[in-house]
Parts: structure tokens; C-alpha cells; sequence
């Protein structure tokens, strides 16, 4: 908990003290083509309000391919995509039946179908900005060739739906605005978010690209790439996305996520000595913090939260067992994470404009033991079937507020 706290302050710090990027700058030359990969499955109710946002996007549409990667028993959404109009520019392809039915099996399959010099991965109910594409060429078109990897800001256009919706919010907010930037500037691996990614597909190929059994794929190939010696950069450009704000549904979802961090520890410290000399001490222990720290700090959860029955005046066996300054200290670090959490929390909801009331982030440590139910769902299907995904259905809360989020400016700080 200790080592978690101080990493997100300290890339918090690293964020807010790095003056503002300055605007991209139009280059000269012709644009390269890009192709954006989506893999649905059992998505046709959302299907048609992601062909709409995506033909806002105002890339040259004969310079930009979409590539609808749909399973092949997959019929509902496959019919669903065809009634709704596919532009020219717009395919299906479809993903046959395989050992495993995962996200990242079905972007590899898609991969082989495009023919841009950029890939770019979203989500079947994004909403991305519609100026997007053209600040991610420029981004890599002004950058050397270490930079292989451009990550989007994710955030939520129904944060007011319900108090989870609230929560999520919040914690997106302080991650991608405040925590991660920091990660990128201080030189750590950075954990890829699952969409709003965009790789030159030359290094993207060289890495073999997505592994295909690993069910947070996109937190896998950002260490893959750091190991490689490749850059991720944050780019300031946000796409909106639903939050997925019901109780089961969001343990369902964040023990995916937790699994396949447990899963991407253990692939990448088989070898610790190669990954330390790959990467540097640095980069090595913020790995260590990032990955293994929070998912023991998941499980672990109930226990430290035990502690707080000394705040009200009550004795606690272990704390009985401790020096007593010890058992303070600890104490003082409960305090010391929360006032933390409170505070990146408030100043990442202030960055993103949302309307609802800051004072939300005070009942964060509430919306924390939803994630311990998750990581022991994760613990469990890690050894029992660790390839299963779960999937998280979308556009349960999809809004007319959501039609017109991609052509919507906020301030992203």
C-alpha cells in the first residue's frame, strides 16, 4: 500500500510539474493510411452507434480503414453491422472458431486483413474525438523513430448514472490524466489501456503483435514494447467510452483486468535478471510496484482495512503484536494513502470538466472493496481456467449525451 501510494504521488508530481505540451504543428507531406482495429462480439444493439461515431472521425476516409472483427458464430452482430450501411471503408472480418475466443486473437486476425503504416485499437462503445486520428499522425510524424506507441486519454460520458459510474469516473480521471503521464515521463513500462492505442505496425509486427491468451493484452505489449526498447507517449486526446457502473458486471470486468495483470507478472519475471537488464533498475521496480504491489494490495485488502478498528478506539490482535510506534506508523500510512487518493482524485476530476460534485471522491475508500471481490474472482480463474474472458456487455447506459461526445472538446490539463 505504501509503495502504491508513493508511485501514483510521485507520477502525479512528475505530471503536474512538466509544463503543458504545446499545440501539434501541421507537417508537410502526404498522410499515411491507418487502419483501426474493432473486435465485437455479441455487440449488435451498440454496433450501429459505433459505425456513426467512428464516420466523425475526419481523416481522409481513402487514407482510413476500419476493420470490424466479429466472431464467426458471432451472426446477431455480423447482420447487425451489415443492415446498418458499412461504408466503403468500412469491413467485416470474420474470426473463426479457435482455442481460445479473445480479444487479442481476434485483433491478429484482423491485423493480416489491414494495410495502414498506423493500427489503431478502440472499444465497441467509444467515442472519440473526431480531430483524433490527425493529432496521433502528427504526434508520430514529430516524434524519432523510439516512439512505437501513442495512448489516448479514456474517459466516461455517463458519469452521472449512478454512484459506481461516479467512481469509475474518478479513478479514470486521476489514471489517465495524472498518474500515467507520469509513469511515461519518469521512464517506467507503461501499462497500456485496452483502446485509444495507436502502433506504427512495423514494430507492432516485429513484437509479434497482441498474445493472444493474455486477457489484458494491451498491458502485456506495453511491456513487450518496453522491453524492446521502444517509447509509449500520452497523448492528450480523449475518447469516451460507457463506464460500466452495475455492481456484478463491474467485478466481472475488473477480474479480467486483474487476471491478466496477475498473468503478465508471472510471463515477464520467468526471466527477473533479463527483465532488469532489459529495462533498468528503475523501470524494473516500478514493474514490480505496478503489477505485483497492487494485485497483493487487492487481495490483502481486508486485512489492512481491519486496522482502521484502532482509529476508533478498539484493540487489534496483530497491533498488539507490534511495537507500538510501529502500529502508529501504520496508521499514519491508512491516513497518509487516503489523503492521497482524495487529492489526485479531486484535481483529475477538476482537469476532466465533469459537472457532477467533486466531494464524490471522499466515498472512493467505499468503492474500494468492490476490487477485493474482483481479485479473489481473478486469483481463482488464474488457476482454474486462465484464459477465459469475461465479457462486459455495452450500451446499457449509452445516452443521447454519448451521440455527440466524439465531437465534443474538454479540457484534458
Amino acid at each position: 500500500m505504501a509503495l502504491s501510494t508513493l508511485l501514483k504521488l510521485v507520477c502525479a508530481i512528475a505530471t503536474l510539474r512538466h509544463s503543458p505540451v504545446p499545440p501539434l504543428r501541421a507537417t508537410a507531406g502526404p498522410l499515411p493510411g491507418v487502419s483501426l482495429l474493432v473486435a465485437l462480439y455479441r455487440e449488435s444493439d451498440i454496433a450501429p452507434r459505433l459505425l456513426r461515431r467512428l464516420s466523425r472521425l475526419d481523416y481522409p476516409h481513402d487514407l482510413l480503414e476500419v476493420v470490424l472483427a466479429v466472431e464467426a458464430e458471432d451472426d446477431s452482430t455480423r447482420t447487425a453491422l451489415e443492415n446498418a450501411g458499412l461504408p466503403a471503408w468500412m469491413r467485416i472480418v470474420v474470426v473463426p472458431p479457435g482455442r481460445v475466443r479473445t480479444k487479442p486473437r481476434a485483433l491478429n486476425v484482423a491485423l493480416d486483413h489491414c494495410h495502414g503504416a498506423i493500427i489503431g485499437v478502440y472499444d465497441a462503445e467509444d467515442a472519440p474525438e473526431a480531430d483524433q486520428i490527425r493529432r496521433v499522425v502528427a504526434h508520430f510524424r514529430q516524434s524519432d523513430s523510439g516512439l512505437a506507441c501513442v495512448q489516448g486519454v479514456l474517459d466516461y460520458y455517463n458519469p452521472a448514472t449512478n454512484w459506481i459510474a461516479r467512481m469509475f469516473t474518478i479513478e479514470y480521471a486521476a489514471w489517465f490524466r495524472l498518474i500515467l503521464p507520469g509513469v511515461a515521463r519518469l521512464g517506467l513500462m507503461v501499462p497500456l489501456g485496452g483502446t485509444t492505442l495507436f502502433f506504427r505496425r512495423d514494430v507492432l509486427e516485429e513484437l509479434g503483435a497482441w498474445d493472444s491468451h493474455n486477457v489484458t493484452e494491451d498491458a502485456d505489449l506495453g511491456i513487450r514494447l518496453a522491453r524492446a526498447g521502444y517509447r509509449t507517449g500520452l497523448l492528450s486526446t480523449v475518447t469516451r467510452e460507457e463506464a460500466n457502473c452495475r455492481p456484478f458486471p463491474w467485478v466481472k470486468q475488473r477480474s479480467r483486468w486483474i487476471k491478466g495483470h496477475m498473468m503478465t507478472w508471472i510471463v515477464h519475471m520467468r526471466s527477473p535478471l533479463r527483465l532488469w537488464r532489459e529495462v533498468g533498475t528503475r523501470a524494473f521496480l516500478g514493474f514490480q510496484v505496478m503489477f505485483l504491489c497492487a494485485a497483493l494490495q487487492t487481495l490483502l485488502a481486508p486485512l489492512l482495512w481491519s486496522f482502521w478498528i484502532i482509529a476508533l478506539g478498539f484493540s487489534h490482535p496483530l497491533a498488539e503484536a507490534l511495537p507500538p510506534g510501529l502500529a502508529w506508523a501504520m496508521l499514519g500510512a491508512f491516513l497518509f494513502s487516503a489523503a492521497v487518493d482524495f487529492t489526485l482524485g479531486w484535481l483529475a476530476l477538476k482537469q476532466a470538466g465533469h459537472k457532477i460534485s467533486k466531494f464524490w471522491v471522499f466515498t472512493l475508500h467505499f468503492y474500494q472493496p468492490l476490487a477485493t471481490f474482483a481479485g479473489l474472482k481473478a486469483l481463482w480463474e488464474l488457476i482454474t481456467r486462465p484464459f477465459y474472458w469475461d465479457k462486459t456487455s455495452h450500451g446499457i447506459f449509452d445516452t443521447v449525451e454519448a451521440a455527440g461526445a466524439s465531437g465534443r472538446k474538454k479540457p484534458v490539463g
